[in-house]
């Protein structure tokens, strides 16, 4: 499982610069849900090898009591509390402050590791200012630029030094010798811990708990009709930190972990609750990472077949970017529906993992072409020529071609579309790199 890194400190430190500087300023995953502050965002990154999540905060001010300060470092302490490593930052050319020395009494109590982080001290690496962040006891001062760059490459070896790379991660190549990683996510009291309740209590199903992961997340292994599957839980059956409000039962950095380290993800919905802006983040954030997806609604037994209608529809609108992943109504409750669950998702992990020959994808390409051209931009029309498979799990189909960068989105999804009733690909996202062939004759003659 991955890593998590909260980033902590006064206002205007420069925690959003080394958010984003860690980033590398790739788009950060808005935890925009019910009950958070837009002030706290969540991020994919990486140290070489070391995939980790990063956790941007807001202003923290620990005795704030009122207002919206309040709720910012309700959020805070939140962070901290689902985080493995808290980096303090600080900002030397504004020396210490009260206020660091309070949230520095606040993390010395939070029983976490903390990494002290001394911002703004480009050209200042040994300047006897950084020595006074001593005081704080939280260790030694690591002098960083966040709008520079420097220093933030060892900042992220001493946080992440005691995290060992996951040797288990399942190969690309679909080998079947181990278990599909399975998530199960949504929302609170969809019916999470029912369903795999369900699931651990039908036949032919040996299970067992394998807990003691760094971040505390359950792992079930267990085998049904002869295939391995390791069940990875998301927030609902354990937590770590304490629970400061109902609503923050839902733990967005745990539903992250799950899908990152998941092969196929089982997107749970509520009949009774329709589709909320939980629903569509989490599956945004799938379909951002490339896993397959299955789709259940629970406690399908409990609407009527108007609320039915308009969940159909709340569903076509706001999780159209979703339509290649199969719909099921269940009801975990009644054991109902279960069967159909299992063989969706073993249906979409064959198809993240199927091969494509690349004479036959040669072959369905051309022949796209030939039932409908692309369309023409000026005086020339994109050729498409031959075509190959670039990666598994999402599955990547690579085009040759000339003049490709004309082509448009619309032809890239009827492409998509012939790929995926040749293939039979389920469940899981298609995605599609169109390159232009060099032209030899691009730098003469000018």
């Amino acid at each position: 499982m991955k890593p998590v890194l909260a980033l902590v400190g006064r206002p205007n430190v420069g925690k959003s610069t080394l958010f984003n500087r860690i980033t590398k300023s790739r788009d950060a995953i808005v935890a925009d849900f019910a009950g958070l502050t837009r002030d706290r965002h969540y991020g994919d990154a990486r140290l070489g090898a070391q995939e980790f999540i990063v956790v941007d905060t807001g202003g923290f001010e620990p005795e704030a009591t009122t207002g919206i300060v309040q709720q910012m470092a309700h959020q805070t302490r939140q962070a901290v509390a689902e985080a493995d490593v808290v980096v303090f930052v600080t900002d030397v050319r504004a020396g210490l402050s009260a206020q660091d020395h309070e949230i520095a009494r606040y993390l010395r109590t939070s029983h976490k590791q903390v990494i002290l982080a001394v911002n703004k001290a480009e050209g200042m690496l040994e300047a006897p200012q950084i020595a006074e962040f001593h005081e704080l006891g939280i260790g030694e001062p690591h002098p960083i630029s966040s709008a520079h760059g420097q220093g933030i490459r060892s900042l992220l070896e001493a946080a992440l030094e005691n995290f060992p790379q996951d040797e288990e991660k399942t190969p690309e190549d679909g080998s079947v010798e181990r278990p599909i990683r399975l998530a199960v996510a949504g929302r609170p009291n969809v019916g999470k811990s029912t369903l795999i309740n369900a699931w651990l209590g039908e036949e032919r199903l040996v299970a067992f708990d394998m807990p003691g992961t760094t971040r505390d997340a359950i792992k079930v292994p267990f085998e049904r009709d002869g295939k391995r599957f390791e069940l990875i839980d998301t927030a609902g059956l354990r937590r770590k930190g304490k629970v400061f409000e109902a609503i923050e039962k839902f733990s967005v950095v745990k539903t992250l972990q799950a899908i990152a380290d998941a092969n196929v993800v089982l997107l749970l919905l509520d009949a009774t609750q329709g589709v909320t802006d939980q629903d569509a983040h989490i599956a945004g954030y799938i379909l951002e990472s490339g896993r397959a997806v299955v789709l259940a609604v629970n406690k399908w037994d409990a609407v009527d077949s108007y609320q039915r209608e308009l969940l159909a529809r709340s569903i076509e609108s706001r999780l159209a970017f979703l339509k290649f992943a199969p719909l099921l109504e269940i009801s975990a409750l009644k054991r109902k529906g279960i069967a159909a669950v299992w063989r969706a998702i073993a249906e979409a992990h064959a198809s993240a993992v199927r091969k494509m020959p690349t004479p036959q994808l040669t072959r369905l390409v051309l022949d796209a072409v030939q039932h409908q051209a692309p369309k023409r931009n000026g005086a020339f029309r994109p050729k498409l020529r031959y075509a190959h498979q670039g990666g598994m799990n999402p599955p990547l189909v690579v085009i040759h071609g000339n003049s490709v960068e004309h082509i448009t989105d619309v032809y890239k999804r009827y492409l998509e579309g012939r790929i995926r009733d040749h293939f039979k690909l389920v469940g899981t996202p298609l995605r599609i790199e169109l390159r232009s062939s060099a032209n030899p004759f691009d730098d003469k003659g000018s």
